[in-house]
């Protein structure tokens, strides 16, 4: 492994765990001679902005990714994830649809058309409603993607056998997602999905075991600073306290 892509794995390892920060900086303070270097930094580096983004719902991406000199497949798809990111977060959309499904069929190998069907099974499920062809999507993505991929496919495999009232099912699909975030160090879609775990706990019954791990995903989104999650989490926290009796409320 030679130097940049030495910096650019661990700003990889960075990003996963939170650090935008840190992982931009380590970026921008490493510099090459070599085009297809300066490609690969600019890309990490909009990959970065684009992964913050999402999180905290600020705008790094615009001009990480105005900055990579050259167009390439791994490029349309990080515009295309902040794209998606700003249909969901911002109501935006460009025609993401066609974009999504060109991105699949045109992926350079199977690895990366598993990281494509994945955000295109999320664009279909959160942007255009249609869950159906999204476990098409996901499922593609959990047979050929690696195993942060996999994660986020069995992640959003188990919101729909959960909606669908399959329990076990979900139960099942969210722990291994689980693990294998852990397992590969992703944070902020740990925290998501540890968030998921405790709506389930509480359509099981266990509402002290929900509210304990609700508050706990709520500390580490707040530290993390992603409010999705901290607000999810709250309305999760608020609705059990309300639901307890009065007995058993904290005083």
């Amino acid at each position: 492994m030679n130097p940049v892509e030495a910096v650019v794995t661990a700003a990889t390892k960075l990003t996963l765990a939170g650090h935008w920060a840190a992982a931009t900086d380590l970026l921008a303070a490493t510099t090459s001679d070599d085009p297809a270097e300066r490609q690969a930094l600019a890309l990490a580096r909009a990959a970065v902005a684009v992964d913050h983004d999402f999180g905290q719902q600020s705008d790094h991406a615009t001009a990480a990714l105005a900055a990579v000199p050259e167009d390439s497949w791994d490029l349309d798809l990080l515009k295309l994830r902040k794209d998606y990111a700003d249909a969901l977060f911002r109501s935006g959309d460009g025609d993401l649809r066609d974009r999504m499904l060109t991105s699949v069929k045109d992926a350079p190998d199977d690895t990366r058309r598993a990281a494509a069907s994945f955000w295109a099974g999320a664009i279909a499920d959160n942007v255009y409603e249609q869950p159906v062809e999204a476990i098409e999507h996901y499922n593609l993505a959990l047979e050929l993607g690696d195993e942060l991929t996999k994660a986020q496919a069995l992640r959003h495999l188990g919101h729909h056998s959960h909606a669908s009232g399959d329990l076990k099912l979900a139960r099942e699909q969210w722990e291994q997602s689980t693990e294998l975030l852990q397992k590969n160090g992703h944070l902020r879609p740990a925290l998501a999905q540890q968030a998921h775990m405790a709506i389930l706990l509480r359509d099981e019954g266990d509402l002290d075991g929900s509210a304990a791990l609700a508050t706990e995903v709520n500390r580490w989104a707040r530290q993390l600073g992603v409010g999705f999650i901290v607000d999810q989490t709250e309305e999760l926290i608020g609705e059990l306290m309300v639901r307890r009796t009065p007995q058993e409320r904290p005083r």
